[in-house]
This record gives structure tokens, sequence and C-alpha cells, in this order.
């Protein structure tokens, strides 16, 4: 980049730039003047300009909900995002009928595959919902504001949910018990509401669904996500996949966990407490962690490196965990700009160092396409950006010692290896348990939780919620925001772990092949759908019949357990 880029800037000048009805309406009316004066010669034309516009839109809304998440009891953060719910049918609106009007008349003059996102991108709105959409973000944002207000009492101390982590993973069992309690008090205390918001989402996500032509959510949502490739059986096999290769490793994980520490059984709360010696945390504090990763990003990869000091002096990471900021991580974009934004929520757990690195990797890839034609192809859809993301959490395995410490390096890894087999059987649960949820959306809360109930015996046959009844009734679901923001968006990631865990494999053999490839990956943005993106970079498609095999076996060596049957 030939300008210096800095978050305040780039702020300031969003928070002046609050787009209007009136003048967005006039806009798509002068785009369809210009097609009609202009015809087939004019259509390059008016493609640019309106990438132009939708990437100001864009950034202005992603720094709208970034300003929210950071401070939500902040009135005017919340009223401005009140704002932005309401706008976005709008502008949606106005994209698919410009969208529809392109197909229709010009589709000769489109990339192929950004002609596939838009024709399903125009199966997913109409006028008739667009009320539907603002109840459903303002729905979704409460959730987000529940869970946020968490104020919790614990070893001296009042937490937030986040803030909880450390005690979950102590050497103390009875402070990760009590930990753990305190954690499902607070959704008991919350249950009903929590329950009737997301009976309201079900409910309201069906009706657009038969408002738009679809027989239930699911293809909707699929659609949504923009999924031109692969379809609900596919998953459906996969998660298959999961349960026969991966559940039998994962339960005798728990079971060598169970006898190292000399339990006479394991509960839920001694899950998270992966290294009997304690799990390994970060060696030192925000600033301290933020200075090492330019070293660690320098060795992986040059451009990445640089990258990394234009995030960090530019003001482009907001790390540190305090009150009122919304729980979990996540990487956002300014398109105007071409730069990523990296919001987390660190606790001194090794939890730091996963959402860190995580979210880095998908910033490296938004910044590595930022020059490609067109929003549209920025960002890969979900399951393949998540390959970017997870791929770098391995890829840093060489160079983990600076964030860890040498002495704990080869620990961390063990631990991040086990958490990544440990998260794929949940994953998968989570997506089945959506499945079944959208095709019965008259469900009641009740079934909701014995649904959830049966599908983690069948997924996580070892937990044992012990005397925590609210989980043990079936509520763990409640605590994964993704199930009430971002519907059918978690497969994503064990899809992505399918591949990223090659990597890992990759790595091991021929570092600098492996990197190549992930660099390669990350440049092309969202170019190409998910199973083209994913042959490109030489890895085996989660759909393949075998594609777990290898990973769970030579995971199982490495772990130092009997191999995979």
């Amino acid at each position: 980049m030939t300008k210096t880029l800095h978050f305040e800037t780039i702020r300031d000048r969003l928070d002046g730039e609050t787009p209007q009805t009136d003048a967005l309406a006039a806009a798509y009316v002068e785009f369809d003047h210009r097609l009609d004066t202009l015809g087939a010669a004019g259509v390059r034309d008016v493609l640019a300009d309106w990438d132009v516009l939708r990437r100001r839109l864009e950034s202005w809304s992603a720094m709208v909900h970034l300003r929210f998440v950071q401070d939500t009891t902040d009135a005017q953060a919340k009223a401005r995002r009140e704002y932005a719910d309401r706008l976005a049918p709008v502008i949606t609106g106005h994209d698919v009928a410009l969208k529809r009007r392109l197909l229709e008349r010009h589709e000769d003059q489109l990339d192929p595959h950004v002609a596939a996102l838009w024709r399903t991108d125009i199966t997913t709105f109409n006028p008739a919902i667009a009320a539907d959409l603002e109840e459903e973000s303002r729905l979704v944002a409460r959730h987000t504001e529940i869970l946020a207000s968490a104020r919790l009492h614990i070893g001296g101390r009042e937490v937030n949910l986040a803030g909880l982590a450390p005690f979950a993973e102590n050497l103390d069992r009875e402070l990760r018990h009590e930990a753990e309690r305190q954690r499902w008090d607070f959704f008991a205390s919350h249950g009903d509401e929590l329950d009737s918001i997301y009976d309201r989402l079900v409910r309201l996500r069906h009706e657009m669904a038969r408002k738009l032509g679809f027989a239930d959510y699911t293809e909707l949502g699929y659609r949504r996500m923009r999924r031109v490739d692969y379809a609900p059986g596919d998953v459906a096999r996969f998660r298959e996949q999961v349960r026969q290769h991966v559940v039998p490793l994962v339960s005798a994980l728990m079971e060598q966990r169970r006898s190292e520490n000399g339990w006479p059984s394991l509960h839920a709360w001694d899950e998270s407490l992966i290294d009997p010696r304690g799990n390994p945390t970060p060696d030192g504090d925000h600033d301290t962690l933020v200075e090492r990763a330019r070293t660690m990003f320098d060795r992986l990869d040059p451009g990445m490196g640089a990258f990394y000091a234009t995030m960090v002096d530019g003001g482009f990471l907001d790390l540190r965990n305090r009150p009122g900021k919304a729980g979990g991580g996540f990487c956002t974009g300014f398109p105007t700009d071409g730069v990523p934004f990296i919001f987390a929520n660190f606790n001194g757990t090794h939890h730091d160092i996963n959402v860190f690195t995580h979210e880095m990797g998908h910033a490296f890839q938004n910044w590595e396409s930022r020059f490609l034609p067109g929003i549209d192809v920025l960002w890969p859809t979900m399951e393949a950006a998540e390959i970017n993301s997870m791929g770098l959490e391995f890829l840093t395995y060489p160079q983990i010692g600076l964030l860890v410490g040498e002495d704990n390096a080869a620990r961390f890894r063990r631990m991040h290896l086990i958490g990544s087999l440990t998260f794929l059987p949940y994953g998968v649960c989570v997506d089945h348990f959506q499945h079944e949820v959208y095709a019965n959306p008259t469900m009641s809360p009740a079934e909701r939780h014995a649904l959830w109930h049966r599908l983690e015996r069948t997924y996580m046959p070892w937990r044992d919620w012990g005397d925590l009844g609210y989980p043990a009734m079936g509520g763990r679901w409640q605590a994964q925001h993704h199930i009430y923001g971002h519907p059918f968006y978690y497969i994503d990631y064990a899809l992505a772990l399918c591949c990223a865990m090659q990597y890992w494999l990759w790595d091991r053999r021929d570092h600098a092949a492996a990197m190549a490839s992930y660099v390669g990956l990350a440049a092309l943005g969202g170019s190409r759908p998910f199973t083209e993106l994913v042959r490109h970079a030489q890895l085996a498609s989660p759909f393949g019949e075998r594609a777990l095999v290898e990973v769970v076996d030579e995971a199982a060596r490495t772990l130092e357990l009997a191999p995979h049957a």
C-alpha cells in the first residue's frame, strides 16, 4: 500500500458517512438509468461504480457493528447498530434487484463464479421479508447483550463469561467446578428468555423461507451462506465420518486423561484441563504477546510479518477483555481501505493464542486478496475462510514457543492438537442440531433441549455434567452464539479443520511447501467455490470417503494412542 493506514482515521471517516435511504435509492436509480441508456457498453463502468458504493456501505456497516460489540453498554453505539439493522434490508433489496437485472441481460460480462453467487443471492431476498430481517437482527443482538451482561464473582474477582476461562482451566478441580457452576447458573437464570429468543428466530426464519418459496429454512440457510458446490447430504456424510473416525479417538483421549489424573470419573469441568500439569498459558501479558508475534510472523513469511506490522502500528487489533465488551473473537474488514480488524478477548489462557492466530489467519487472507476485482471475491465463503484461520493455527507450531515459552511449546502443541480433535465432534453436533431444528420448526423449547441431549450422547458420549443440572438437561447449546446469530455457520469450522489438519501433516514433512500452499490459498480469496479452493491448495476434500483417516492415524501416533482401525 502507498498510504499509511490508521484505524482511528478510518473510524472517524466512516462515522461521518452514515448512508441515507433517499440517497441510496437515487444511486441505484442512476445505475438503472445508465444501463438503459448505455446498454452493454456501459456495464463495466456501472459494475465498477457499484463496487465502490458497496465497499463504502460494507465498511460503514462493519464499523457500526464493531463499535457496538466493543461496548454493548454504549447507547449511541446501540442506536447506530439498530439503524444499520433497519437499513440492511433496504440495501439488500437494491442489490438483489441490480444483480437480477445484470444476470438477466449481461451475464456474459460477469465472472462465472460471481454469477453463481449472485444467482444464489437473488433467491434469498424479497421485499416481503424486509421487516423479518430487521427483527432477526434485533433478536440476535438481544442474545449478544444478554451474554455480555454476565457479572460473575469467583476467586475474589468480578468477571464476565470470557473471564471465567482461567478458572475453568485451573488445576484446582473444585475451582473448575465452581467456574462451570457459575456459568450454567447464569444460563439457567436467563434460560426462559434465551429459549424465547431462539424460538422466535426459528419460526421467523421458517416463515421467511416459506415467503421465498422454500419448504423450510434449510435450503434458504445454505443459500444465505452462499454454498454453491455442496448440499446437506454431503455435510451429513461428513458428520458420519467424524462419528466413525474421530469420536472413538477422542473417547480414548478422555479416558487417558481420567486415568492420568486418577479420577474415578471425568466430568465436563475436567474437559478444559487438557494437560495434567496445567494447560500452558501465554508467556507474557497483552503487550508482550503482541510484540513477540512480530518475530513469529516474520519467521513464518516475510509478507505476513510486514502485514502484521501494519495491523499493530495502525491500531487494527482490539484484544483486551473488559466489562461491557461482547464475548468471542472475529475478524472484520473495511474494503474501502483493504485492511481487516481483529476483535478478541484475552483472558490469560491458551485460548488467547488460539484466537489470536486464528483471527490473524482470516486477516492475512483478506489482506492478500484485497486487490482482487470486486467485493464479492474479497472473502471466501465461510468454510473456505476457516481454512485460512485454522490453517495458521497449525502452521505457527514451529514458532509457538515465542508466545508460550520454549519450555512449554511441545505441551502447547499437544494441547492444541487434542483440542482440535475434540472440537470436531462438538462442531458436527452443533450442525446436526440445527438441521433437526429447522426441519422441525414447531419444536417446543423442551424438545430442543431433549434433541441436544440426544445428539450430545451420540457425538460426545464421554460427557458427564455431574451435578450441573441445566446443561445436563440439554442446555449447552444456548452458549453457542452461532446457533442464534449465524444459522448453519458452524460446520464450516469442522470442514475447514479437516483441511487445516492436513496442513499440520504437510508442515511436519515440508514446511516451505505447506506455507507456499497456504499463502497461495489466501491470495485466491473467494475467487472460487470451496471445493475448487481446496483442490487448488492440493488438499483433500472433506467430502471424500477417507478425508479424516490419515489425520486421525497420525494424531493417534503423535499422542501415543492405539492406531486407528
